[in-house]
This record gives structure tokens, sequence and C-alpha cells, in this order.
């Protein structure tokens, strides 16, 4: 195995790293295409297939789906001596699938809904296929290259915990996104996330003014849980996304509920959290009227990889090679999550800058995409064992 700094005075590598700099528009455009079609969680299929066709042109051997759409390819070596190298990018989106999806180019930005989170890390992976197979470099270790569903939203990483599931403890994961250049996230943060549930009689709001009404219940519970207090190192957090109920405006509500997203770099302070607004649900159905409801509908598991381990190490040594002078190791939530929660090898990485990612003003800084992209290619090659 070559250490970063000895594979960036290979001639073929150099010549790969400065390629990266001609290929951006390219890379841009695939991202764009890949933004195009419309991928919310649970709805993939469309975008698998145009992906599965992008694997099958590199070509990449083994192009296949499975049942919830991951698409899989193999750029096989010739003999393996190394366990397998996962790289791997989530092809879903926050979007509804009705979304206005257009793109538009403001100088050197790149504005639509999607297209860093995540087209770019797609495109990004499905380039890096290309310039390797095109490189026919003698990697002692198979490539398989995957985008995979259900990162965003309530997909609850089944993609990725399918992923897992095939290739396992001996398998090393790269994981793509499109923004987040410059950091090499190595601890996955723990998420729950629960649906609260409210229902009371209800009635007339004239008629029965003064009975319990299932929106103002939530309300409260909600004001409940904006006043605990969680600690900012390690980083807690709290937040209620989406609220519905009520059946008019002249109605007292029966029925409300809301989706609570519950995080923490700490596992006991997560479980501390939960503990907390649990004891708040407790109390509400202490009142007449009223019963709450707190359904478990995601999990995301907590894990580290420590930063002195060879692969966040070669991740910050790749980025240091294609010039990000100050790279920083971060904790977040990503498909990351299920192989460091399992002890398994995996970091995080970015190919470029983005801002206002889940909005639809999301906008892409391509600036640093190929040295991104480099950071991919170092860092790949690293963990094959080249």
């Amino acid at each position: 195995m070559n250490s970063i700094p000895t594979l960036t005075g290979y001639s073929p590598i150099k010549t790969l790293l400065a390629a990266f700099h001609q290929m951006s528009d390219q890379v841009i455009d695939l991202a764009v295409a890949i933004q195009q079609i419309p991928a919310p969680t649970f709805a993939e299929a469309a975008r698998a297939a145009f992906i599965a066709q992008q694997f099958t042109a590199v070509p990449l051997q083994d192009v296949s789906q499975d049942e919830l759409h991951n698409v899989y390819g193999r750029l096989p070596a010739a003999n393996p001596t190394h366990p397998p190298v996962i790289i791997s990018a989530h092809s879903d989106t926050v979007f509804p699938i009705e979304t206005d999806l257009t793109v538009r180019r403001d100088g050197r930005y790149v504005y639509g809904p999607g297209i860093a989170d995540n087209s770019t890390g797609v495109a990004g992976i499905i380039t890096l296929a290309k310039v390797l197979q095109d490189a026919a470099l003698n990697l002692p270790a198979d490539l398989w290259f995957v985008s995979n569903v259900g990162e965003e939203g309530l997909g609850d990483l089944r993609g990725m915990r399918a992923v897992v599931d095939r290739f396992g403890a001996r398998a090393t994961y790269i994981v793509v996104e499109g923004g987040l250049y410059g950091q090499v996230s190595h601890q996955g943060i723990g998420v729950r996330r629960f649906r609260l549930t409210v229902q009371t009689s209800g009635g007339h709001s004239w008629g029965n003014f003064g009975a319990r009404s299932a929106v103002h219940e939530l309300a409260r519970l909600i004001v409940a849980i904006d006043r605990l207090t969680v600690p900012q190192t390690p980083k807690t957090t709290y937040n209620v996304g989406v609220i519905e109920g009520g059946t008019s405006i002249n109605t007292v509500a029966q029925s409300a509920s809301g989706l609570l997203d519950l995080r923490s770099e700490s596992p006991a302070e997560l479980e501390s959290l939960v503990t907390a607004v649990s004891q708040i649900i407790e109390q509400a159905n202490k009142r007449k009227d009223v019963q709450v409801r707190m359904e478990l509908i995601g999990n995301r598991p907590a894990g580290l990889l420590p930063a002195d381990a060879p692969l966040v190490q070669s991740a910050v040594a790749a980025l240091q090679a294609v010039g990000c002078a100050h790279p920083r190791l971060i904790a977040s939530s990503t498909d990351a999550n299920v192989p460091l929660s399992e002890g398994y090898t995996a970091v995080c990485i970015g190919l470029a800058e983005s801002h206002h990612a889940h909005r639809l003003d999301e906008y892409l800084d391509p600036h640093h995409l190929p040295n991104g992209l480099g950071q991919l290619l170092l860092l790949t090659l690293v963990a094959t064992g080249y």
C-alpha cells in the first residue's frame, strides 16, 4: 500500500488528478441530468434506472438493482488480494415528485433542488468509475460503486443497511456527498425520529368551546419540548419538522400529529433527551380527554471511527494533497452511520461546496469540484491497497 504523498508522485496519478480540472463542466452536466429525474425517498426507481445505464456504459461489471432500487456495479481487480471497497452515494432527495426541478446558473454557481445533495455525489462516483476504468490501473481489490436509496427523510438509511448487509465487515466504505468539501465525517451522530399523535373528543368551535383540541394539545407539547435544555457539547438537538391535523377552521380538532427529530453526538445524551420527551408525553396523557402516542419511525444509529484510524488519516491527507490546507473532522448523520455503528471501517467525504441544502434555492459551488474528485481518487486508491 502506498501513502498519499507517494501516490501523488506517480506520473499516472498526476495525469488523472490534472484531468479532473478539465472535466468539471462534464461532471456538472451529468449531475444536472441526474437531478432532472425526480427521486423522492421511496420513489427512486426512475433515477435508479438512469444510474444503472451510466454504470453499464462505463462499463462496470455485474450491474444490477436490488428490490429497493440500490444500484450496484463492480470494477474488478485482476487478482484481488485485498477486501472490496464500496464507493456509495445516495440517490434520493427530500423534494416531492411535483417539485419544479428547473436548474439555473449564476456565474459559477448552479442552482436547483437536489443539485448538490446528492446529484453531484452520484455524478462523482460515476465519473470516478469512468476514470479508473479508462486508466486500467492494476488495483488489488474489487471496487463496488453503489447508488443507494433511503438516506433522506423517513428512509431510515434502508438502502445503506442493505448495502452493509451484502458486503459486511470485510469491506471498506467510502460515502460520497456532493457538498461537504474539506470535511471528513468519521462520526455518525445518533438520530431518533418519532410521530407524535394526539387524539381528543373535539367538537364545534362555538358549541363545544372549551373542549380539548388536538391541535392545541400538540402545540403545548411542542412548547414543552422547546423548553428542554440540551447540551451544546456534545451537540444535541430537537426539531418538530412537520405538523398536521384538524378538520376545518370552525372545528375543535379531534386529531393532530407532528414529526419529531432528536439528535446527539452522544448516545447517552440522546437517550436522556428521548427520556425527557417521553416524560412530557406521559404528563400530557394525564390530562382529561387527551391521548398522546409517541411512535418510533426512525433510528439512525451512532458510530465512530477514531480520528487516528488509517482511513481517516488518509482522507485528511488526500484533502491536503489536493490543496485543502485545513481539513476538518466532523460528526454528521449520513449513510456512513450504518457501517460505523457496526464497527466497520467507513468515512463520508464531500466533492464540492454547497449551500441551502433541502431548500428550493439550493446551489452548488463547483470551484473545488476537481479537487474533491481528486481526493476521492486518492482515498479510493489507498483504501484498495494500491
